[in-house]
């Protein structure tokens, strides 16, 4: 067929989802602006609060003691293949048995895995890294450089780089959506998976188009997709938007100590340390619209039956999509977002039975 022909044929759906882009782009940027006003009234509230604080966070010049806990692991380097970025690490229990990656989510770092680096080193070596723009690792300027693909890219590098060619992933947050496509796209590289609170970038795409309440939970994302302002709102009366969402006695983390708070605020106090991590959202909505996508990886769920960011409905969303008999899915009963640290001997318990046959 001519290619002229071609052209004309394929010219109407190309200019359909040109508009869809730019009515999906016009009401991100409304909802950010929206939501810019929301938060630059609370910040505000924050301020007027606490005037000593300022209006900027507080650089941390010396990391928590925490950070620095010799029963989780040793702290290490890799250089990517790809990138040449450099990402720091925490690892254990080398030469025990299967790598096991942890990935972390937002606002944390290799430390949210403190409580799983303990529990699993004796039998796997597990490795919990500190994604690119976070804490020690690299933390690349340009929104360019947090795209999905990069950022696969960077996992499939830590698993051969580490010497393995295949891992136990295990992820919470934007880690987890991380390793729900990494699975899709490098499904070799991954034995089994256990995730933490997030579904896949296309299932939450179509469920949040049919439940307009999944948006309002997610309201903060679209505050990310602004320049600079996000990092100005978070920082204000010392990252008080921050210390609130790790510690709010309904939706925070349970008895999170002052010291386990400032070994995730510590990172994001040092010169440019929020940018890296909100340039994850920034890239959230260039690949829309998704198409839907088949799970088979052997993958453990776990979903906090009160986790104020992700509606429970997502749960039967995502096993609609899974090749049958690859999920096992399990939602903690008065249990919030962060599973890892709030409920970790749950969490280990799951872990263990199914993961069980691999280590008969």
């Amino acid at each position: 067929m001519p290619e002229l022909v071609v052209t004309a044929l394929l010219a109407p759906s190309r200019l359909t989802l040109k508009l869809l882009r730019a009515f999906m782009w016009s009401l991100v940027f409304s909802a950010a602006l929206v939501a810019a006003a929301v938060y630059g009234c609370i910040a505000l509230t924050h301020v007027l609060c606490w005037p000593r604080r300022g209006c900027c966070g507080r650089p941390r010049r010396t990391p928590p003691a925490c950070l620095s806990d010799p029963t989780l692991g040793e702290h290490c380097f890799l250089t990517l293949r790809s990138s040449g970025l450099r990402l720091h690490y925490v690892s254990a229990g080398q030469g025990n048995g299967p790598l096991m990656l942890f990935l972390h989510g937002f606002p944390e770092n290799w430390f949210s895995w403190r409580y799983q680096l303990r529990e699993f080193q004796s039998r796997f070596h597990v490795v919990a890294v500190d994604l690119r723009g976070y804490g020690s690792s690299d933390a690349p300027r340009n929104v360019d450089c947090y795209t999905i693909d990069l950022l696969m890219a960077d996992i499939q590098d830590v698993i051969l780089g580490l010497g393995y060619s295949k891992c136990i992933l295990v992820a919470h947050d934007w880690g987890a959506l991380l390793a729900w496509n990494f699975s899709i796209y490098y499904p070799s590289l991954v034995e089994r998976m256990a995730v933490v609170s997030a579904a896949p970038m296309s299932v939450y795409q179509d469920y949040s188009l049919h439940h307009m309440g999944q948006f309002f939970r997610s309201n903060y994302m679209f505050l990310f997709q602004l320049p600079w302002l996000p990092e100005k709102l978070l920082s204000m009366s010392d990252f008080q938007i921050l210390k609130t969402t790790l510690t709010h006695h309904k939706r925070g983390i349970p008895h999170l100590t002052p010291n386990e708070l400032e070994a995730f605020l510590y990172g994001f106090s040092q010169p440019g340390g929020l940018t890296g991590p909100l340039n994850y959202y920034r890239n959230l909505f260039r690949t829309f619209p998704l198409e839907p996508q088949e799970l088979a990886t052997p993958t453990l769920l776990l979903w906090g039956e009160k986790d104020p960011y992700f509606e429970q409905g997502l749960v039967g969303a995502i096993s609609s999509r899974f090749v049958p008999g690859r999920l096992e899915a399990h939602i903690l009963p008065g249990v919030g977002h962060w599973i890892p640290q709030s409920n970790p001997e749950e969490m280990h318990q799951y872990m263990w039975a199914f993961l069980q046959d691999l280590l008969d």
